[in-house]
């Protein structure tokens, strides 16, 4: 048979999934070719993550058939698909925390000799996988995965379905935890298993990672496809109307008011983290009325310690915080809530919300003893159902049901859901540490329009992202975190995208040329600095 008229590596026709009501795929056609990258692309919610679930026997469909390899299949079981070869790595990873790698790998599929385990035959064959695609697994065999980081714990997830015999491999949002340098890892990885025949499924709502990594792309909205393409041949702009169904805004529009007065400073900040190790390092900050200061940078180079410091949710060992002049350094974070800084979390599911309450329960975090919602410390249900019903309508959060438990909530719909409640409090600051991270575009659209309008009135907006495109779109200045120091505050309307990867990562243009030279330019717009 010639490659041409070989079959597809997956083929699914009619697929239909309802859970109650709600129709989550309907009628999805969808084909990976052999040895390729296919990008399943929509906003949460569209259907995505269903699909595949489907595909990976996690879901009976209620219509449709799935073919591997041209041969109809019936997957009652991710074990069955695994049997097929087909494995899927989730976005939240699969793995037990206080096992060793090798012991995450093998787990339910240890070779025996003799009626017990085979270790050694398992460490070959793994270091063998981990070598052949060049995943830097095979040293970390005997570490414990709690111990690692998340670039290796994913590379760990892909080694385990490949001990498993996976010819297909769906990554479920794989880039969401991930730094941009682990992004560029990724893609090599997946590069080098459609190399050697591997199939791809790569599951993401970031437009550029689609183009970048996939050879097709499919757009899946409200269930349906829209359509599928040749990643060669659409551009951001042309997927983003697929998937949300209008043009969306990309650009950076010019702002009509000028900064003003400082609210927030840090000074000479020092921070500890969970270790006792020193995370910031004398940091200097200042936030101004109707301004976005931006804090770029890698993450893991002491953004979160900053952030959790300046909102009361981690001691200050040396410098700092003052609020509008006033002295709020140890200040308990319920103080700083009534002072009037609110705080969006890098981790809505841990930090943001309870998963298990529903929002009604959820609208009242922070404001537990704040009136019209409590009065004498009893809690004015009816109040607080009242406040969650304006969140749900005014931020458009889907389901629109205030009864609605958090956990069930799409990831974009909570985040709204927390934006809104933040905002709500009526803050002088805002702290916002990653808002879109792991959120569609149409939810990143409309948090940043509302970061937007919240500058224009007034407020200062603290603003966390290892995202570069974001961090220009919506700063006004933008601080370089590096190793726990700022290297630079810059003019983020001067500085570009290289100069600030230069920066993040401690150095100049040229690799050696110190961070405070490109700052310069980046500050003053010499040595050819675009605006």
């Amino acid at each position: 048979m010639d490659a041409s008229d070989a079959p597809p590596a997956v083929r699914l026709e009619g697929i239909t999934k309802r859970f109650g009501d709600v129709v989550a795929n309907d009628g999805v056609d969808f084909a990976l070719e052999k040895g390729s990258v296919h990008a399943l692309l929509g906003e949460n919610g569209s259907g995505k993550t269903t699909l595949m679930s489907v595909l990976y026997g996690l879901y009976d469909q209620d219509a449709g058939t799935i073919c591997v390899d041209g041969e109809p299949r019936t997957f009652d079981s991710p074990r069955d698909a695994m049997d097929a070869g087909v494995g899927m790595i989730h976005q939240h990873f699969q793995l037990v925390d206080p096992m060793t790698v090798l012991q995450n790998v093998i787990l339910g599929h240890e070779p025996t000799e003799n009626g017990l385990v085979d270790e050694a035959t398992a460490r070959e064959d793994v270091a063998a996988i981990s070598s052949r695609y060049d995943f830097d697994v095979g040293r970390h065999l005997d570490a414990r995965v709690r111990d690692l980081d998340l670039g290796i714990r994913q590379r760990v997830e892909i080694v385990k379905s490949l001990y498993r015999g996976a010819e297909v491999l769906v990554l479920d949002e794989p880039t969401a935890v991930l730094t941009p340098q682990e992004v560029e890892r990724l893609f090599d990885v997946m590069a080098e298993l459609t190399a050697a025949g591997r199939s791809l499924v790569f599951i993401t709502h970031k437009l550029d990672e689609a183009l970048t990594a996939a050879d097709r792309v499919t757009v899946l909205r409200d269930g349906e496809v829209v359509d599928t393409v040749a990643a060669a041949d659409t551009t951001e702009r042309e997927l983003a109307r697929m998937m949300v169904g209008r043009e969306v805004l990309f650009d950076r529009e010019p702002r009509e008011t000028a900064p003003g007065d400082p609210v927030l400073d840090a000074e000479g900040l020092r921070v500890r983290g969970d270790r006792g190790v020193e995370r910031v390092r004398g940091v200097d900050c200042t936030v101004r009325e109707g301004e976005i200061l931006g804090v770029a940078g890698v993450q893991g180079n002491g953004q979160t310690e900053l952030v959790e410091a300046i909102t009361g949710l981690r001691p200050v060992a040396a410098g700092t915080v003052r609020l509008r002049g006033g002295d709020v350094t140890g200040a308990s974070r319920r103080r700083r809530i009534e002072e009037g800084i609110a705080y969006v979390p890098e981790d809505r599911q841990a930090e943001g919300l309870v998963q298990d309450y529903d929002l009604v329960r959820n609208a009242l975090l922070g404001n537990q003893t704040v009136e019209p919602y409590v009065n004498r410390h009893v809690v004015d249900w009816a109040a607080a159902r009242d406040h969650a019903e304006d969140i749900v309508r005014e931020y458009d959060v889907q389901p629109p049901n205030p009864r609605a438990r958090a956990g069930s909530l799409s990831g974009g719909n909570q985040q709204k859901f927390v934006v809104g409640r933040e905002i709500a409090h009526d803050p002088d600051v805002m702290v916002a540490s990653h808002p879109t991270r792991g959120v569609d575009i149409g939810s990143i659209e409309f948090i940043h329009d509302r970061l937007l309008a919240l500058r224009d009135e007034g407020l200062a907006i603290l603003f966390v992202s290892s995202k570069l495109e974001e961090i220009r779109k919506l700063s006004d200045r933008v601080a370089v975190m590096y190793e726990g120091e700022f290297v630079d505050t810059v003019d983020a309307e001067r500085v570009t995208d290289e100069e600030l990867g230069l920066l993040m990562a401690g150095r100049g243009r040229d690799g050696d040329e110190p961070a405070d030279e490109v700052a310069e330019r980046a500050t003053d717009g010499s040595g050819g600095v675009s605006p």
